[in-house]
């Protein structure tokens, strides 16, 4: 749900775009219905949009504060995405001075990747495209400065907004004005985008580790043992005693990474005078103490079970 406008001419470029995202949750058919509706128009405005939704039985969320311009070195880009089951797409217009290329991704791949050199470029459905057109047709006069033209542009935005709920009131403007011929704009496009997707790349590289991380904690952290004996004193060196771990216990920093493993020594500490080497270490109702007077004890690693 987006609508940006670039227009791209020989002595700069500016883009306008609304900040609106939806998400969506229901049924897939339903869900089908409620997009035909709203992209062929017959849906006017924020309140019939949720009471319609609402018949269709389909949850929505609406926000107007996404980001979808950018400054990437001289060029303004645009995009615009769609999360599908298992990948991203997205749609991109990068513009400078002279020059502009479309870009599509799955993912962080390139699936297609064209170059113009001035003009208009309207990304949005139908709808929106097609009214945003007919007003740029009225109102664009070619002259006319970078500035004015962002002026018109957000004016329009704001226009289509109120004729569908897929466009939001709330719109950024971005320009830029290198001095660029033809040549040297296709250039800095190729090296801009390039390095641009390589950084999309690595985010989703750095993204997916996390939640690959994330996964692994989530599961070590049900393995946190809150009832149960875990070892027994091995050595003691005043308030300070030295726990063997048994065989189904091993011992986790706070970052999830293994200091003991079973049958290991972890460092333990009690304020008790009547500890003996041999005495059981058991966790009672998520209290770490001696298994035969429950006196308490003090750790600074996560018991787990293996």
């Amino acid at each position: 749900m987006s609508l940006i406008i670039a227009y791209i001419g020989k002595k700069g470029c500016v883009m306008a775009a609304d900040k609106r995202k939806i998400g969506y949750f229901g049924d897939k058919e339903n869900l089908e219905i409620l997009e035909q509706e709203l992209y062929n128009g017959d849906i006017s405005s924020d309140g019939e949009f949720k009471r319609r939704a609402d018949e269709l039985g389909i949850s929505v969320k609406i926000t107007d504060d996404a980001t979808k311009l950018k400054i990437v070195g001289n060029c303004v880009r645009g995009e615009v995405s769609t999360k599908g089951t298992f990948e991203t797409k997205r749609r991109r217009v990068y513009g400078t001075s002279n020059g502009y290329q479309l870009v599509e991704l799955i993912g962080s791949e390139v699936t297609s990747r064209t170059s113009g050199k001035t003009g208009i470029v309207i990304f949005g459905n139908n709808f929106a495209k097609k009214m945003a057109e007919r007003l740029i047709s009225k109102r664009l006069k070619p002259s006319s400065s970078l500035k004015s033209k962002g002026e018109m542009f957000e004016e329009i935005l704001r226009e289509v907004a109120a004729k569908t709920p897929t466009v939001g009131i709330n719109c950024d403007v971005l320009k830029q004005e290198p001095n660029f011929d033809e040549s040297q704009a296709q250039r800095h496009l190729n090296v801009t985008i390039d390095n641009d997707v390589k950084v999309l790349a690595k985010f989703r590289q750095t993204l997916t580790e996390q939640i690959v991380q994330q996964s692994i904690e989530i599961e070590l952290a049900k393995k946190i043992i809150n009832d149960g004996d875990i070892g027994k004193v091995v050595s003691i060196d005043g308030n300070i005693l030295y726990v063997q771990l048994n065989d189904k216990t091993q011992a986790m920093d706070g970052n999830w990474k293994q200091l003991a493993a079973p049958g290991q020594n972890v460092i333990m500490f009690t304020e008790s005078n009547d500890v003996k080497i041999g005495d059981k270490v058991t966790i009672d109702n998520e209290d770490l103490c001696l298994k035969k007077d429950k006196s308490p004890l003090k750790c600074d690693v996560i018991l787990c079970s293996v």
